[in-house]
């Protein structure tokens, strides 16, 4: 259950901060209104999670894979580039998510 809402918790947090580009800093109405609605939801999850999960786990989780989505959003669909810089800094948070896993943070 709460790796359910992990997940949740990070698809509310993906539409946030998507959402949160289309606002233009917060000056289109409905972009703005789904940031902070998106944010709400996500925390909102994060904190049931982390009911049953350990916070260092659920956080590394939740910004780990959050961040590498958006990095992947913003090259697929917000005409962002990819360098071999951003890679490897992405590769770096997966393998440290993986790494605590492994280290028995769960």
């Amino acid at each position: 259950m709460g790796y359910g809402l992990l997940a949740g918790a990070i698809v509310a947090e993906l539409l946030a901060t998507t959402s949160m580009k289309y606002s233009e800093g917060f000056t289109k109405l409905w972009p703005s209104i789904a940031t902070g609605v998106g944010y709400v939801i996500a925390f909102a999850l994060l904190a049931q999670a982390i009911k049953t999960l350990q916070v260092g786990t659920a956080y590394a989780i939740w910004a780990g894979v959050g961040t590498a989505a958006i990095a992947a959003i913003g090259v697929l669909f917000l005409g962002e580039t990819l360098s071999l810089a951003k890679v490897a800094g992405i590769l770096l948070i997966v393998a440290g998510v993986v790494v605590l896993n492994l280290g028995g943070a769960h």
